[in-house]
């Protein structure tokens, strides 16, 4: 049998192990895809340190795939041999139960499958997914530009288009970083007045470039107080892991204002009395299905909005995951098979 190369988590907390297997056959209604990039997370910690129960070990992580179809399994239609394509945190659903069938998949409780935790994922040569879990890469975009683009850019751009602003709203992204220089940039180009919130005067110029209308200082100024002179924000998108910097944007909401929330926090202090009498909501947002990421893909391309890498080898694996976890990598770090 023909041997692929495989980075694994032996056990929940476990040190990494860069094994050969033997290259997995795609079963029904499964894709064998080679891969060519994947991006490595800050989720990938889930399977690193076991934060989900029910994860089986060995268990090689990575959501955030690019690769081609190397062998399409049984019952597959509409994905051919070398056909570009996407497999992020959501690796498909079962389809049987209300949630789905209400388009609530993240609700499921009976086969929702999650790449990298579910069964293996990216940081391989070759990785199996179910054919409902794959996205079309559209030309134009490179493996290493759209392998952040699969959870990172999902999450930020499909969150974006679901909060209820308009174009002209006020939107502030609360973040500068991996998922906030993403933000930025589709908030601007969805044609939302944008306000980029971060700490130190530095990250003025690269709000500006990334294409903000407004930079706000949160070490100089208060960001409540900024938004409030812009009129209010219609949606806060807060990207930061850090309750208290979220606490503080809060104020900044505009009457029926949204406080969205993707960057994880175990717990927040939310002005209750504030949302009551402004109707202001708080709500959290989970990535999205394999549609939302061509969305995301096609949107990207169209607008020219691009992640900011760090670019490892595969060998080089452990090093880019530390540097990820580290918080050093400024925006977003790629591990390539090339």
């Amino acid at each position: 049998m023909a041997k692929m190369r495989a980075v694994q988590v032996p056990k929940a907390g476990g040190e990494w192990e860069l094994v050969e297997r033997e290259i997995p056959e795609p079963g029904l209604g499964k894709v064998r895809v080679k891969v060519q990039a994947c991006g490595i997370c800050h989720s990938d910690s889930v399977t690193k340190d076991g934060l989900l129960p029910g994860i089986q070990y060995p268990r090689v992580p990575g959501h955030e795939i690019v690769g081609v179809v190397d062998k399409p399994g049984e019952g597959v239609k509409g994905w051919t041999v070398g056909q570009r394509v996407g497999i992020g945190w959501h690796g498909g659903n079962c389809g049987y139960c209300h949630n789905c069938r209400r388009g609530n998949f993240f609700a499921c409780t009976n086969d929702l499958q999650t790449t990298g935790v579910s069964f293996d994922g990216g940081y391989a040569e070759y990785v199996v997914a179910p054919a409902i879990g794959l996205a079309e890469i559209p030309e134009g975009l490179s493996a290493v530009e759209a392998a952040p683009l699969m959870c990172a850019g999902l999450t930020t751009f499909n969150c974006l288009r679901n909060a209820g602003a308009r174009p002209g709203d006020v939107v502030a992204v609360l973040g500068l970083g991996g998922l906030g220089h993403l933000g930025v940039q589709y908030a601007a180009k969805m044609g939302f007045r944008t306000a980029a919130i971060a700490r130190g005067a530095d990250k003025g110029e690269l709000a500006k470039k990334l294409g903000a209308d407004v930079y706000i200082d949160s070490q100089t100024e208060d960001p409540a107080a900024e938004l409030q002179k812009l009129g209010g924000a219609q949606v806060v998108l807060a990207t930061v892991t850090n309750a208290d910097a979220m606490a503080a944007v809060m104020g900044g909401l505009g009457v029926t204002g949204t406080f969205m929330i993707v960057g994880a926090v175990p717990k927040m202090e939310v002005p209750a009395i504030q949302m009551i009498l402004q109707s202001q909501t708080v709500q959290g947002w989970y990535s999205g299905t394999s549609m939302d990421s061509e969305d995301t893909l096609n949107f990207s391309l169209l607008e020219g909005v691009r992640p900011m890498n760090e670019i490892y080898k595969f060998e080089q694996f452990k090093e880019g995951y530390e540097q990820m976890m580290s918080g050093k990598a400024r925006f977003r770090v790629v591990m390539t098979m090339e």
